[in-house]
């Protein structure tokens, strides 16, 4: 069995996965929301102090476990620096007193990888990654053939719906409270401009569109009583058109045999409604992490983590290090 850490960002969270069957045995998460909604976002050095509370109580769970663990797995990239260290940290501890080798993951193959907990791998893929810190497309022919053909110039889709949230005075995390403010909205009441439309860029940039919002919001809160729906369901579809329109246009030289969405906003049911249609023509098949491990999770980096023994890519104790901003 295999011992994973993940702790990149807000989410405290430590699985035991089974190398020869990819089976699941053990998972438990420990969100913060609760603790950083009250400032609107995550407060890293808070974060770091709730991991540190939060870790050894779930790595106590995992006791029963430690005569048949054959490796420690740990996200050591990328995340936030104060955050990749308590787990990082943590997981030298647990590979020097079992004498057992470590592995350092990348968060964002975890994210990959969440499409296959449990299961078999399905290489190769188109992914489309959508988090709170990343917007990317990659081309997976494996997990160490991985190619980013297309980013965000700067902020990130999931970013962006979190922004928009706090404009409107709603509490973090905000994408699943725009998704729900938007199903009653109209979505064509603020024609808001699609981003890079007419750049032949494939590439992603959310904040004219964030801006865009911005000043909407203003205009509505100068009534007696605003209402953001229209404004949130508006946002969403154009936050949603810029990343199908771009697709479509990297679909016209590279069509997709598989594709998947990834990460934590690929929880968001309108965008994943504007893929499929977009998957249509291409008669491409659809792959889709469960609900529960879309946003970061220890399921994900445990899959990842097996799939690394099985290769031999271990990490060295001595040389293993956080890399906060890393990326593929």
């Amino acid at each position: 069995m295999i011992l994973s850490i993940e702790s990149s960002c807000d989410d405290s969270a430590i699985s035991i996965t089974e190398i020869k069957t990819n089976k699941l045995l053990f998972h438990k998460k420990i969100s913060q929301e609760v603790e950083h909604s009250i400032y609107g976002g995550v407060v890293p050095e808070l974060a770091a102090r709730l991991h540190a509370e939060a870790l050894p109580n779930i790595l106590a769970q995992c006791e029963s476990y430690f005569s048949k663990l054959k490796a420690v797995g740990v996200t050591s990239t990328p995340g936030l620096a104060v955050t990749l260290v308590e787990g990082v940290t943590m997981a030298k501890a647990i590979a020097i007193a079992l004498d057992i080798p470590i592995i350092g993951v990348n968060h964002l193959i975890g994210h990959i990888y969440s499409l296959f907990i449990e299961k078999e791998t399905q290489f190769p893929l188109t992914v489309l990654l959508v988090s709170g810190g990343h917007t990317q497309v990659m081309e997976v022919k494996n997990l160490q053939d991985i190619k980013t053909v297309a980013k965000s110039m700067d902020d990130s889709f999931g970013e962006s719906f979190d922004k928009v949230a706090k404009m409107m005075h709603l509490t973090y995390p905000g994408g699943p409270l725009i998704q729900e403010l938007a199903k009653d909205g109209d979505r064509l009441k603020h024609n808001f401009t699609v981003p890079l439309h007419q750049s032949p860029l494939i590439a992603f940039s959310y904040s004219g569109l964030k801006n865009a919002v911005r000043l909407a919001v203003l205009e509505e809160e100068k009534k007696e009583k605003p209402d953001f729906k229209d404004i949130a369901a508006s946002f969403e579809h154009i936050a949603t058109k810029h990343l199908t329109m771009k697709l479509k246009k990297y679909f016209k030289t590279n069509p997709p045999k598989t594709f998947a969405i990834v990460g934590g906003a690929s929880a968001n049911l309108y965008l994943r409604s504007q893929i499929e249609e977009l998957l249509k023509p291409h008669h491409a098949k659809l792959l889709l992490s469960e609900l529960q491990y879309c946003s970061d999770n220890a399921a994900m980096i445990g899959r990842v983590a097996v799939d690394m023994y099985k290769k031999g890519l271990f990490s060295s104790l001595e040389s293993l290090d956080i890399a906060p901003r890393s990326q593929l």
